[in-house]
């Protein structure tokens, strides 16, 4: 479970504290970092925000694939 550590260099990358993530993602910067961490196991919807956030996929921050790229939109 090694992804925690892509999210801490994802928010690095980002020159985001972890404060200013939690305050994004609307908890408490000691919850987040229970995250970050790898202390507690990251809610999907926490891990779709962070995607978005960094503009990558959930499979990207959960190290199913080395590809930082988001996913394009399928068009019908």
């Amino acid at each position: 479970m090694a992804y925690y550590k892509r999210i801490r260099e994802m928010r690095e990358d980002h020159d985001l504290t972890q404060r200013q993530i939690a305050q994004i993602l609307n908890m408490k910067q000691p919850q987040y970092n229970r995250y970050e961490q790898g202390y507690r196991d990251i809610p999907s919807d926490i891990l779709i925000s962070l995607a978005d956030l960094f503009d990558t996929s959930v499979d990207y921050l959960l190290e199913r694939t080395d590809d930082p790229r988001a996913p394009k939109a399928h068009t019908p």
